[in-house]
């Protein structure tokens, strides 16, 4: 939807932008549902059908390398500086001259320092570049960290592809007339894939930590992944498999309808760049218990506003945060009035605005 967005905005601002998308999806991202094509309402170049992990890497160097060459443009935007294929467009772009920027989402805490070698083509990549995208405070400072200038940096938001008819005023609606929850009886949900980094033992454990305290709280997972029948045994271990439900893939339309009942969204990552599922919840005016590695942190996950934060990887941590959000439940009107006025920065047509100033800035820059 924010490309879509930028191209809707281009015109006005005297821009022609050409747009590649280099496969329809990728391995992870089908795991957690089907393709929907039809949110891409602007003109692209499909290079590969189907998955992006299903295309050999020398001919994806191929065919964008062709790509840039058959398409003069002004400012060329790369979708980041870690697959060899985007190092080809780093070395092609300088071969013609053309002027080029990288979007950015990693962070200091989703990126840990890498062998020696690596750091330095890192730091070698950024230098080569005119320009980043980046998004939110936590992926501006992990550039700085490798000397870019704040000056090149076009800090964008970062904005989820809701439902088409989805209405703020009728989320808020809802609360005012519908709302049933009660703290005593919490009700959380896990949105995303079932995988290691995802952090989803230290769920469990503080879920059953909570479940002891209050013997009807629920939660729901949402999603598939390699830990899957693992996940489950594990339930059964903690004696809390009767209130733990796995519900398997959904759409956004079925998930935002837990939203709106549930006591909160608890995403306990190890590594996540953003988190895109927080934005999603926090348009359905549902708070969120976020671990501090992830990137949306500082701007979405407000303690006492939106949800609460908690160290990563301490169980003991969240489940004192799934405690104080339980608390939120109590006026849920006004928690879900902050969620909504937080997430009402985080657009597709602000993101849209944002990276149409940003190449404007960029490709006129003489440095």
């Amino acid at each position: 939807m924010v490309f879509s967005q930028v191209d809707l905005g281009s015109g006005s601002r005297g821009i022609t932008p050409s747009f590649i998308q280099i496969a329809e999806t990728e391995e992870l991202r089908m795991e957690l549902g089907g393709v929907d094509l039809s949110y891409h309402q602007y003109p692209f170049r499909l290079l590969f059908r189907g998955s992006y992990d299903g295309a050999p890497l020398i001919r994806l160097i191929g065919a964008l390398a062709r790509d840039l060459f058959k398409h003069p443009v002004d400012l060329v935007i790369m979708p980041g500086y870690n697959r060899a294929e985007y190092w080809a467009m780093l070395l092609v772009c300088i071969l013609l001259r053309r002027k080029r920027a990288v979007f950015c989402d990693s962070t200091s805490a989703d990126r840990p320092r890498l062998a020696a070698w690596r750091e330095m083509a890192k730091r070698w990549f950024f230098g080569l570049c005119n320009g980043f995208f980046c998004y939110g405070i936590r992926s501006k400072e992990y550039l700085m960290s490798y000397g870019v200038s704040e000056s090149k940096i076009a800090l964008r938001c970062q904005a989820a592809a809701l439902p088409r008819g989805y209405n703020a005023a009728k989320v808020l609606s809802h609360y005012k007339s519908d709302w049933q929850g009660r703290a005593d009886e919490p009700h959380f949900l896990y949105v995303g894939r079932l995988s290691p980094e995802k952090g989803l033992d230290d769920l469990f454990q503080a879920f059953c930590a909570v479940h002891k305290a209050y013997p009807k709280a629920r939660l729901d997972i949402i999603g598939s992944g390699p830990l899957a029948e693992q996940l489950k045994s594990r339930a059964a271990a903690l004696e809390v498999h009767h209130a733990i439900s796995f519900l398997g893939n959904k759409s956004l339309e079925d998930i935002a309808v837990l939203f709106l009942k549930c006591t909160a969204l608890v995403l306990p990552s190890h590594s996540e760049p953003w988190g895109l599922v927080v934005n999603e919840s926090l348009s359905y005016g549902c708070p969120v218990v976020v671990s501090s590695a992830c990137g949306c942190v500082p701007d979405l996950a407000l303690d006492g506003l939106t949800g609460y934060s908690f160290e990563v990887g301490n169980a003991d941590a969240l489940h004192k945060a799934l405690l104080l959000v339980m608390q939120l439940s109590i006026d849920r009107k006004t928690v879900a009035r902050n969620c909504l006025e937080v997430i009402s920065n985080f657009t597709p047509e602000r993101s849209a605005t944002q990276i149409l100033d940003g190449c404007l800035r960029m490709a006129g820059d003489k440095g």
